[in-house]
């Protein structure tokens, strides 16, 4: 079969797709973790945790399509990444599963019953569904810069020498709670687009402020923590875009600062970063001048640029080893077939295009605040 695309050209492109999917994934049901996180303290009256959940009721269940997509993604077009993540974060993704299991469960029981406790402590499952996963998402993302404990073996059979508790480190449990201080300012964005002005929306305004200073304080002290703390790998001698995908077979070693390299290189890079400090500070405009598409805008950036800054500081490495750099997994060696990458893509250009336009046109149905009216008298809210 005739591939119109070399095999550089095509992990090239599903590197790309890959930050796109986690993208989607962190634009749009962030928002709704980012909600529930702030549930407890945006919403002290029944009618107004109401009309908090309502807010973000009728999305949940189709922004789960990106995190099903990511997923996907990783096992077709990164077996080795999917491989090695999946077990030995086992334990950490089981508590993210768990916790978002929680979230479909809390939105059918809570108004089930009148009670003033029963509602009460749905409303804490809400909170854990959307902090939990929220603080774990970002503990992830800090083990990649640092790098995972694993090694391969001369048959490529994988060790993963880490545990649960070996996750968490000062500078993850940083990056845990910079995706929850994003995450919180992107759940405080959506509020103020989607419910009337009253007690509810100032107070998430007054959450949103300071979760965008936490934002832009967190992302500027990790920036100087993976440039003085010797976080870094670099490729070795002559790169095989095209060669095998065979971990042992790519030269790479561990160099600290080296995430730093590729801003000098390519200095358009820098914008990533950027937007991960300009986004919040947007988003702080929006807020103290109530401007909710502002807002918005801004807490969006923010959570592409921090999740751009990653992506382009690693590249081409995906996932580092932290006990054995010649085992870590990159663009060029850890990737499916060509064949394989080629036909996913056919699939991709098909039904990707489906997936946005269907998200845009929820969106523009759904459209319009929600008021306190409608949660007191419509019987199609939660």
């Amino acid at each position: 079969m005739h591939i119109p695309l070399d095999y550089e050209t095509l992990r090239l492109i599903w590197w790309v797709l890959l930050g796109v999917l986690l993208i989607g994934f962190a634009l749009t049901d962030g928002y709704d973790l980012g909600v529930a996180s702030l549930l407890p303290f945006v919403a002290r009256k029944d009618d107004e945790r109401r009309l908090t959940i309502n807010a973000i009721a009728p999305h949940w269940e189709g922004h789960q399509v990106w995190f099903i997509l990511g997923g996907g993604a990783i096992f077709a077009a990164w077996p080795f990444v999917y491989a090695v993540s999946f077990s030995g974060f086992y334990l950490a993704m089981f508590l993210v599963l768990a916790s978002l299991i929680l979230r479909p469960v809390s939105f059918k029981y809570r108004s089930k019953h009148a009670d003033p406790a029963w509602r009460a402590r749905w409303d804490w499952a809400l909170f854990v569904g959307g902090f939990v996963p929220a603080l774990v998402f970002g503990v992830a993302v800090g083990n990649v810069l640092t790098g995972a404990p694993f090694r391969f073996d001369s048959d490529l059979r994988m060790t993963y020498e880490g545990g649960l508790l070996g996750l968490f480190t000062p500078f993850t449990l940083l990056t845990g709670l910079l995706s929850v201080a994003m995450l919180g300012l992107h759940g405080a964005g959506w509020l103020a687009l989607k419910i009337e002005d009253g007690p509810v929306l100032v107070r998430a305004r007054r959450f949103g402020f300071v979760a965008a200073i936490l934002s832009i304080v967190l992302f500027a002290l990790g920036g100087v923590m993976v440039a003085k703390g010797g976080m870094g790998m670099r490729m070795m001698g002559v790169v095989n875009a095209s060669g095998p995908s065979n971990p042992l077979m790519s030269a790479t070693g561990s160099a600290p600062g080296a995430w730093l390299d590729n801003y000098a290189a390519h200095p358009w890079m820098v914008l990533a970063p950027a937007l991960g400090l300009i986004g919040p500070m947007l988003a702080l405009i929006g807020m103290s001048s109530r401007r909710a598409l502002v807002a918005f805008a801004g807490s969006a950036l923010a959570i592409v640029g921090t999740i751009g800054t990653v992506g382009l500081s690693m590249f081409p490495f995906i996932l580092p080893s932290s006990i054995d750099p010649k085992s870590s997994l990159t663009v060029w060696n850890a990737s499916s077939s060509h064949l394989t990458l080629f036909i996913m893509l056919v699939v991709t250009i098909v039904f990707l295009p489906i997936v946005l336009i269907y998200t845009a046109w929820v969106m523009k149905v759904l459209s319009g605040r929600i008021t306190l009216v409608d949660v007191r008298t419509s019987p199609d809210f939660y």
